[in-house]
């Protein structure tokens, strides 16, 4: 596969006004991050987050319907990042890929802070948290226009003693930076190994995940593409799986009983800078609730997918993928919801406090 070179002086660039403007954000002067957020977004941007918040569209949306509710929940958060990059999208599943034009920067990691005020109708508890974060920015014209962001709601309600899912089958509450301590990609990397990092998640994508037969986990090749003790942080509720032996029997093999026509579909972006790749894709993948998933029993609906990854290669293998499934937004598909479910047990919970 040929892929065109990228302007790499635009992708530091870009890198570097999202580098700015998150440490911005952790300021303790709210109106600091709110001059910095009107500054760098463009006027129109499309905020695509975690259910419930959902799509925002405009500055004033996000700050106001995103960034200033989380805040008052949690009022020194600061964020620690894991994996940062960029580069330039290629996402297209059919016929020759290539690079589209579109220019990203994304990152992952954790936002510590005190969960001082309720947020999204969960009551708070005043003591210390991890938000497990994960965010791509599309930065056209030195502008952010468009954001896909995720936090992990379910480990969030873990943390605070609220069991609205199964416990996991993975490790729980493990959610690490990479083992090398190589992801944070501030400076340029090769143009070389990221060009076939770029091709290398292009095939593994839609040349292995989306041939699965629906009868053979074999049928996809994912011993192929993954190293035998890969290390794949799954979400709250899934957890984390650490040999690809674990990741087969933990979650892939449920994952198929419950979607098994499921279907990765043009992701919104895919990228890749150095050994990493990474792509969000919001009806990334499309599948029927043809199967039992975590005590729920198959509705027989179509559903949808949003989430986010990022994948590290070494050699023709992933060592490490990190992993975002939006939950909450998953199961309402099913007819369940996961907010209502949290704060009725709590709401149990007080009641058997009382004298």
């Amino acid at each position: 596969m040929h892929l065109p070179a990228f302007d790499e002086a635009l992708n530091q660039a870009n890198k570097q006004s999202i580098w700015r403007w998150w440490q911005q954000l952790d300021s303790a002067d709210l109106q600091v991050a709110a001059l910095a957020t009107r500054d760098l977004l463009a006027d129109s941007v499309a905020f695509h987050g975690h259910d419930p918040v959902n799509r925002l569209d405009g500055v004033d949306a996000f700050l106001e319907g995103f960034w200033a509710p989380l805040r008052h929940s949690f009022p020194d958060l600061q964020r620690q990042t894991h994996i940062f990059m960029g580069g330039a999208s290629n996402g297209r599943r059919d016929g020759n890929a290539a690079l589209d034009g579109r220019h990203w920067v994304s990152g992952t990691g954790l936002m510590n802070g005190t969960f001082s005020q309720d947020y999204l109708g969960i009551p708070a508890h005043g003591r210390r948290v991890s938000l497990r974060w994960g965010e791509f920015c599309r930065v056209e014209d030195g502008k952010v226009a468009e954001i896909y962001f995720q936090l992990d709601l379910i480990d969030f309600l873990e943390q605070i003693g609220l069991q609205v899912l199964p416990e996991s089958r993975g490790v729980e509450g493990l959610w690490p930076a990479p083992r090398a301590a190589d992801g944070v990609l501030l400076a340029a990397q090769d143009a070389a190994e990221s060009g076939y990092s770029l091709d290398h998640i292009w095939r593994f994508i839609y040349q292995g995940l989306n041939h699965y037969d629906q009868a053979d986990l074999k049928s996809m090749g994912m011993a192929d593409w993954f190293h035998r003790k890969v290390h794949w942080y799954g979400p709250g509720g899934i957890g984390a799986c650490l040999s690809f032996k674990d990741f087969e029997d933990l979650h892939q093999r449920h994952w198929l009983v419950a979607f098994p026509d499921r279907s990765v579909q043009d992701l919104n972006a895919l990228i890749a800078e150095g050994s990493y790749s990474g792509g969000p894709g919001w009806a990334g993948v499309l599948a029927t609730h043809a199967g039992p998933y975590l005590d729920c029993p198959a509705t027989g609906r179509p559903i949808a997918v949003n989430g986010l990854d990022w994948w590290k290669r070494e050699g023709e293998v992933y060592t490490e993928n990190w992993v975002f499934v939006d939950m909450i937004h998953l199961f309402r598909q099913f007819g369940v919801d996961l907010l209502a479910r949290a704060r009725a047990q709590h709401a149990q919970r007080l009641t058997k406090d009382l004298p």
